[in-house]
């Protein structure tokens, strides 16, 4: 494992408050790391500074040693895949399945493996029956498992979870759970969470934020 993301002495305010206090933290490019904590505490600011959606006003977060603020979001995207709390935020293309094919396409990958591999998709979360379904009007669940499977489309080199089991059944959270097991040792993965038999689980390490502060950081 190597180092693939770097935060050193981070603070974040927003409208003047301060969310984040000196925040240093490394993940490495394979393993599975929870980030629980209280509503409030930060870790879904935490997860948008780390992707560049959010600013910060004072120390370093850089991805495989490249400041991101020197980083457009797009090429911050390629490295890195983002899971919304809310699917509807990222969803938007008109089908389940153009939502799945928009990011191969958009690589040029050839209508061979783009049919492959969203067929798979459509398998591990049980969607193939809503296929050629409106993306608009997909349950909050089917919303919640499209946007997983597009990001995971997307081969980022790491991923962050935002609450990726809100509106899963126990199946379906099996089957989730299933997949992280079989790409973990392939990318790193940030999961920020309160379901506590998922982060137990899974997880390789988990980080509990509280107040804006690293309150520990342990190793399972």
């Amino acid at each position: 494992m190597t180092d693939f993301i770097t935060i050193s002495n981070m603070n974040c305010s927003i409208r003047d408050i301060h969310i984040l206090k000196d925040i240093s933290l490394v993940f490495t490019d394979k393993g599975f790391t929870s980030l629980t904590g209280p509503n409030g505490s930060g870790k879904t600011t935490l997860g948008k500074v780390m992707t560049g959606i959010l600013p910060f006003q004072s120390g370093q977060v850089s991805i495989e040693g490249k400041d991101i603020r020197s980083m457009s979001l797009p090429q911050i995207g390629r490295k890195i895949g983002y899971l919304f709390q809310n699917p509807d935020k990222q969803i938007f293309a008109p089908t389940v399945f153009e939502e799945l094919a928009f990011g191969m396409k958009f690589k040029n990958c050839g209508e061979d493996e783009i049919r492959e591999r969203t067929d798979e998709m459509l398998d591990i979360f049980d969607l193939k029956s809503i296929r050629d379904s409106t993306s608009y009007f997909l349950s909050q669940g089917e919303k919640q498992r499209l946007a997983i499977a597009a990001v995971l489309l997307n081969d980022p080199e790491f991923l962050i979870l935002d609450e990726p089991t809100t509106g899963l059944d126990i199946k379906r959270k099996e089957d989730l759970s299933r997949y992280l097991d079989r790409i973990k040792s392939k990318v790193g993965i940030l999961m920020i969470s309160h379901d506590k038999s998922f982060i137990d689980r899974h997880s390789d390490r988990i980080i509990k934020l509280e107040g804006g502060c690293v309150k520990y950081d342990k190793r399972c």
